[in-house]
């Protein structure tokens, strides 16, 4: 399982990227080998602009749906439309090709209660 150290988490299990204003969200490894195949990812929130927790939209896998919770406060301004025809980019490339939104946010500490890699690691039970 991969746990990437360069990007932050959520004990929800989802990813940030923080650069210049600009958050990239996904789900994790971790996420996705529970989730199993993602079959559709539903994101009715783009233009919006939602606080830490909302829900931003959802994944459905062939046995499951899971809803998605915003890490940091922001305006949805991009999704990754590649997981309109190909939702599978979620299991095959979690933190690259499967990203899911990209988030505007001004705050420099967007939510304190963001994990590093080494508190993911123990909160999932790898540590």
């Amino acid at each position: 399982m991969e746990i990437l150290d360069n990007l932050q988490y959520t004990e929800n299990h989802e990813w940030i990227l923080l650069e210049s204003g600009v958050a990239t969200i996904g789900i994790t490894d971790y996420a996705q080998k529970e989730l199993g195949d993602i079959v559709y990812v539903d994101i009715d929130t783009l233009g919006e602009t939602l606080d830490v927790d909302s829900i931003f939209g959802s994944v459905e896998a062939v046995k499951t749906v899971s809803d998605l919770f915003m890490p940091i406060a922001g305006k949805v301004i991009e999704f990754n439309t590649n997981l309109e025809t190909n939702p599978e980019l979620i299991n095959q490339q979690p933190y690259l090709d499967g990203w899911i939104i990209k988030v505007k946010t001004d705050d420099i500490v967007v939510n304190s209660k963001l994990l590093t890699s080494d508190e993911y690691k123990n909160h999932v039970g790898l540590e």
